[in-house]
Formats: C-alpha cells, sequence, structure tokens
C-alpha cells in the first residue's frame, strides 16, 4: 500500500471509491471558484453598502427553490435529480456569460449573477455531501472524508489560479464555459461512485428509487428533530459570523481597489491563500487529528479560529490583514471543520441526508446571511465600528463550542443505537 494511503488509514477495496470522490468534489469546487471571483467583483459594482440587499435577494430566491429542490428529490431518484440540476446551473452559466460579456445591463446583470452563484454554489456542494454521507459510513468518514475534501480543495486552488490569468486576459466568457464543462465532468464522476461504491457493497443501488415524502419534508423532518436544530444553530453561528466578516473585508477592498479587474484579482489571491493552507492541512493533519481530538474537537476550531479572524481584521482593516484572516479562517473550516460536519450526517436518515441536510446548507445559510447582512448596515448606520462587532462575536462564539461537543455527543450515541 502507498505511503500516503497507510497515513490515512485507506482499505484497498476504498481506493477506487476514494479516487472518485475525490475527483467529484474537485469539479465541483474548481467550477465555483472559477466564477467566484467575478461573482465578488460584480456584486461590488452597485458600492459595498447595497450588499445587504443581495444577500436578502439570495435569500427570497432561495426560499422559492427549496420547494422545487424537494419536488424533484422526492418524484426523481438521485441517480435524476443530481446530473439535472448539475447540469441546469452548466446550461445557466453559458447564458450569464454571454450577458457579462456583451456588457448587457451590466449593473442589473452582476447583480443576479451575485444572486444566482450565491444560490448554485450551496445546492451543488449540498448535493455532493449529500451523496457522500449517502454511500460512506461513519467509521469510513472519519477516515476518509478529509481526503476527499483534500479533493475540493485542489479545486478551490485551481479555480481561482485559472480565474486570476484568464479574467483579463480572456474575459468572462471563458471563465464560465470552463466553470459548465467541470460540473458535466463532476456528473460523471457522480455515476461512476454510484457504481463503485455498490459493487462494493453488494446491496441495492438505492439511488435508482424515488425517494418520496412531502415536497417540504426536509423542513417537517428538522422540526421534529432536536439533533437536526442543533445542526441548524451551528449553521446559523458559521453564516453569521463570515457575512459579518465578509461585509468588513468588502468596506476594506472596496476602499482599496478601484477597478473590478484588481477587486477579482485580489479575491482570487485570497482564495489561493486559503486553497494552498488547506490542501496542505488535508492532506497531512486532518484524518489524525479527527482521531485525535474527535469530531467535537475539530468542530470547536471553527468558533476559535473566528474569534482570531475578527480580532485581527479589527486591529489592522488593510487587505493584506483580510487575506491573512480570512485565509485562516477559511482553511480551519473547510479542512478540519467540514469534514468532521458532514460526519454528523453519516447518522441519520436517508431523507434527512438529502432533504434537511439542502435546507439547512442553503435556506439556513442564506437565512443566517440575510439577517447578518441587515445586522452589519444597521451597526454601521449607528457608528458602531468593527471593533464592537469583534467583542460581540465572543460570547456567541462559546455558545457556539458547546454546541460543538453537544453535537459530537449526539452523534457518538447514534453510531451506538
Amino acid at each position: 500500500m502507498p505511503i500516503g494511503l497507510k497515513w490515512l488509514n485507506v482499505l484497498p477495496s476504498e481506493r477506487a471509491a476514494l479516487a472518485l470522490g475525490f475527483a467529484f468534489h474537485f469539479c465541483v469546487l474548481a467550477s465555483y471558484y472559477l466564477v467566484r471571483p467575478l461573482r465578488d467583483a460584480l456584486g461590488l459594482e452597485g458600492g459595498a453598502d447595497k450588499l445587504q440587499w443581495l444577500f436578502t435577494a439570495t435569500f427570497v430566491v432561495m426560499l422559492l427553490m427549496v420547494p422545487v429542490f424537494g419536488a424533484l428529490a422526492s418524484r426523481l431518484p438521485a441517480t435524476r435529480f443530481v446530473p439535472l440540476i448539475y447540469r441546469l446551473i452548466a446550461a445557466s452559466m453559458l447564458v450569464f456569460g454571454l450577458l457579462i460579456a456583451n456588457h448587457v445591463a451590466p449593473v442589473m446583470v452582476g447583480r443576479v449573477f451575485f444572486v444566482w452563484i450565491s444560490i448554485y454554489n450551496l445546492f451543488i456542494v449540498s448535493i455532493f455531501w449529500s451523496v457522500l454521507v449517502d454511500r460512506f459510513s461513519s467509521e469510513q468518514g472519519r477516515r476518509l472524508f478529509g481526503c476527499i475534501a483534500a479533493g475540493g480543495t485542489l479545486g478551490t486552488f485551481i479555480g481561482p489560479l485559472l480565474a486570476a490569468t484568464m479574467a483579463t486576459r480572456l474575459g468572462p466568457m471563458a471563465l464560465t464555459v470552463a466553470a459548465a464543462l467541470l460540473l458535466e465532468i463532476a456528473v460523471r464522476c457522480y455515476r461512476a461512485l454510484l457504481a463503485r461504491t455498490q459493487s462494493q457493497s453488494g446491496k441495492p443501488l438505492l439511488d435508482e428509487r424515488r425517494m418520496g415524502g412531502s415536497v417540504l419534508a426536509g423542513i417537517t423532518l428538522i422540526l421534529r428533530s432536536p439533533y437536526l436544530l442543533g445542526l441548524v444553530l451551528f449553521m446559523l453561528l458559521h453564516t453569521s459570523a463570515a457575512t459579518l466578516l465578509y461585509f468588513e473585508q468588502g468596506r476594506i477592498v472596496a476602499g482599496s481597489y478601484a477597478d473590478t479587474g484588481s477587486r477579482t484579482q485580489f479575491f482570487a489571491v485570497v482564495d489561493l491563500i486559503v486553497s494552498a493552507l488547506t490542501l496542505t492541512l488535508q492532506l497531512l493533519l486532518t484524518a489524525p487529528l479527527i482521531r485525535f481530538v474527535g469530531i467535537g474537537g475539530a468542530l470547536v476550531a471553527m468558533p476559535l479560529a473566528t474569534i482570531v479572524a475578527f480580532g485581527a481584521m479589527a486591529l489592522a482593516p488593510v487587505p493584506t490583514t483580510v487575506a491573512l484572516a480570512q485565509g485562516l479562517r477559511r482553511a480551519v473550516e473547510f479542512a478540519i471543520v467540514r469534514p468532521a460536519r458532514e460526519v454528523l450526517w453519516t447518522v441519520v436518515s436517508r431523507e434527512e441526508k438529502y432533504k434537511a441536510k439542502n435546507v439547512i446548507e442553503t435556506l439556513v445559510y442564506r437565512g443566517g446571511d440575510a439577517a447578518s447582512g441587515w445586522l452589519s448596515a444597521g451597526l454601521t448606520t449607528m457608528g458602531a465600528g468593527f471593533g464592537l462587532v469583534a467583542l460581540m462575536i465572543v460570547p456567541f462564539a462559546g455558545l457556539w463550542g458547546g454546541l460543538c461537543v453537544w453535537l459530537a455527543r449526539r452523534q457518538a450515541q447514534q453510531v451506538e443505537t
């Protein structure tokens, strides 16, 4: 067995599925990170003080999308609705590329593009992890999810690298075409992964059967489960902190760079820093760290990194600090916290994995974004500086840490039952 696989404790029968999961995640996140810098740059076209309206619009559209996703998940088998969603998103990328390249209503199209990218990225990532937690056990997740997450991190490295080099040379159309092609490759990886995990288990391929249930089952399942409500609170704390940091980042960048090209390049550089640090952590630290500190200890890393990021940006509000603080926080999120958080989902029912998970990672996520966006705007209007916000985050981080420990204990109990 290769040394790397020994370190990760990968069984020979798991190698092909691991490689396919790695490639699947790479394509999903590379496609998003190709257009993410363009989204962030266009989002500032109307001014950094208008971002709260974009976040609110994103939440409203997400509210309309959740029942559509629920209907697809109920009426179509996963083998049909997963490729369908990915390909519809790929087609939308091509349409936006044409509109942006031809300067059609640039401010309005830029705002719509910002909202759509903010929606689609959550759907494609949530669907990816729903597939993973459905095909791998809790025990496999502890060992393999860090490495599979590294595939996505490699995508977050290659995506902004291409965006940084292509943005000024080839323009937005090239970025959107490349993103669409990567989503099609992701569909091929998905189908191969299903075939591989089926052959390993020898069990019927559940993905070929309709899931059934109500269109709004994701919401009702959450309301009946304290465990899922805990995951909702975790997501709200996470997205609220991230949004407050994002708004402060927007103010700092808008005041430091005057044109869209420079802003796009800065955001791409930040993404490269995050990706390089995350990939290093995932390949060397994630699996052994989770084994050492457990799921709870890994989850607690998120509120700790959040306090550090808030403190750094409050003390030194300059682009360099933004890059380093956001780089650290997002690296901890992707390398350590996300794999641990996904393990929490391996112990719930299949309907909860697809429907409740999607509601939490799309609607709840964007709801927290919208509320935090208006909170940030309100604090700014009242003259409250970011330093005050940084102090306010400390007690919430304490609550967040306690929740992490509780979720880990509940997950361990459900594994034993």
